[in-house]
C-alpha cells in the first residue's frame, strides 16, 4: 500500500502521555521513503521497508534539531529543515525517536526527484503552523 496521508502515529500519542518521548533529550530524527512504503498511523517505529536507497542517503536518515514553544495556550515542535546532498526521489518521510517510537508520517503528495540536494521544508514555528502542535 502507498503513502496515504500524514499521520500523527498512535504510538506517538501514546508515548507523549507516558512521558517516553523528550523532543530536548532523545535523539529525533527524519528518514525518507519511496511509495513502495506502508507508514500510516498505525507505523510503531523507524523501519528499512521501503526507505531510499542512494549514494550520499544513510539507512535510518538524518538526526533533526527540535525547539519546543509556547505560545498562546499551544506548545508546539519546530524543526529545521533537513538535506541531503544526494539524487534521489521519496515519496514520504517518517518523524522517529531513534532506537524508539515513531511520530510522525509525512506524504509529499507525489514522488519527489532531486538531481543534487533533496531538501525537507518545515512549516513556520508558530502555533498555527508547526507540525506538531498541542492545544
Amino acid at each position: 500500500m502507498a503513502f496515504q496521508g500524514n499521520f500523527t502515529c498512535n504510538s506517538f500519542k501514546e508515548a507523549l502521555l507516558k512521558g517516553d518521548v523528550d523532543f530536548l533529550v532523545d535523539t529525533i530524527k527524519i528518514a525518507l521513503y519511496t511509495n513502495s512504503a506502508t507508514l500510516n498511523a498505525s507505523t510503531t517505529a523507524y523501519t528499512t521497508s521501503g526507505e531510499v536507497v542512494a549514494t550520499g542517503y544513510t539507512a535510518g536518515g538524518n538526526t533533526l534539531t527540535p525547539t519546543v514553544t509556547l505560545s498562546d495556550g499551544v506548545a508546539f515542535v519546530d524543526f529545521g529543515d533537513s538535506t541531503w546532498n544526494a539524487s534521489f526521489t521519496a515519496r514520504g518521510a517518517l518523524i522517529y525517536k531513534d532506537g524508539g517510537t515513531a511520530i510522525c508520517v509525512l506524504d509529499f503528495g507525489d514522488d519527489k526527484t532531486s538531481t543534487t540536494q533533496f531538501k525537507v521544508e518545515f512549516p513556520v514555528n508558530t502555533s498555527t503552523s508547526a507540525l506538531i502542535r498541542v492545544d
